[in-house]
C-alpha cells in the first residue's frame, strides 16, 4: 500500500483525484494519518455540491464526522491506479530479490525505481514523471 508521505508528495506534485468507489484515503493533519478509509456506496460516499465534491460519512462510523471536503482527504492510490497514471511511460514491473522494480521511459530516457512494496515503486516512478513535467 502506498505510504502517506509518498501520497502527500504525489498530491503536492499535481496528482489529481476524482473520488470513486473503492478508493482509499486518509484524513491528514487531524491525528488520523494511520486511519485508512474506503469510499463505498453504503458508508462513505462522494456527494457533489456546487461548492465541490464532499466525502460524506453515513451513520455507521463510530465517531462524529458527517462530511469532509475532498481537499482534506489524502488519496492513497492503488497499484493499478498508479500504473494507469504512468500511461505510455510505463515499461514494466519486475520482481527483485528484495522487492519490486518499476521501469519507465520518458523524453529524457529510461529510469527505474525499486522498493519493497510495488505501490511505492509505482508511486516513486509517477512522482518522477510529475516533477519532471512540472520542471
Amino acid at each position: 500500500m502506498l505510504s502517506v508521505p509518498l501520497a502527500r508528495k504525489l498530491r503536492d506534485a499535481g496528482l489529481d483525484w476524482t473520488p470513486a468507489r473503492g478508493d482509499r484515503f486518509v484524513i491528514v493533519d487531524r491525528d488520523m494519518d494511520d486511519e485508512t478509509f474506503v469510499l463505498s456506496d453504503m458508508t462513505i460516499e462522494v456527494q457533489r455540491f456546487a461548492t465541490g465534491p464532499v466525502i460524506g460519512f453515513n451513520g455507521t462510523t463510530e465517531w462524529a464526522l458527517d462530511s469532509l471536503d475532498q481537499s482534506d482527504a489524502l488519496w492513497l492510490p492503488a497499484e493499478d491506479q498508479l500504473r494507469e497514471r504512468l500511461g505510455t511511460a510505463f515499461v514494466g514491473l519486475t520482481r527483485t530479490g528484495d522487492g519490486y522494480r518499476v521501469a519507465i521511459a520518458d523524453g529524457r530516457g529510461e529510469s527505474a525505481y525499486e522498493e519493497t512494496d510495488p505501490a511505492e515503486a509505482y508511486g516513486r516512478a509517477l512522482l518522477h514523471l510529475l516533477t519532471t513535467a512540472a520542471g
